[in-house]
């Protein structure tokens, strides 16, 4: 090969003072436990996609959506039919969407004639476009 040795030694590829500089302020969380909640959006969650949408510079996602709320704040949603996110850019939501991504292709799979929407109350349904 090249004759010489590789080194043991790893360098980081980035700093997290790097990482903060190119990725931008994000919001620390207190590490202590927090109330994660998996839901269908309802009405009442309108507003909040509207403003995760805008923050992350997407449409607010169509159809059913699925939300994940945090302390009863909702940091991020996907739609089950279409698989569209949106999140709180200053948060950390990536596992979050994973989250909802997973749960959403599992409510896809159920049997025909199974329903997506929960008994007592109907979720958000949203337009394409709106």
């Amino acid at each position: 090969m090249c004759g010489g040795g590789l080194s043991p030694t790893l360098v980081p590829m980035a700093s997290f003072s790097f990482l903060t500089t190119l990725l931008g302020p994000t919001k620390r969380i207190d590490p202590g436990a927090h109330d994660l909640t998996l839901r269908y959006a309802t009405a009442a969650d309108a507003e909040a996609l509207e403003r995760l949408a805008q923050l992350d510079s997407a449409h607010v996602p169509a159809g059913t959506v699925l939300a994940a709320a945090v302390d009863g704040d909702v940091w991020a949603a996907v739609s089950i039919e279409h698989g569209d996110a949106v999140a709180d850019p200053f948060r950390p939501t990536g596992e979050l969407v994973s989250l909802l991504h997973e749960r959403a292709r599992q409510l896809r799979r159920r049997p025909r004639g199974a329903t997506h929407e929960p008994a007592a109350r109907g979720p958000l349904r949203i337009q394409a476009g709106v």
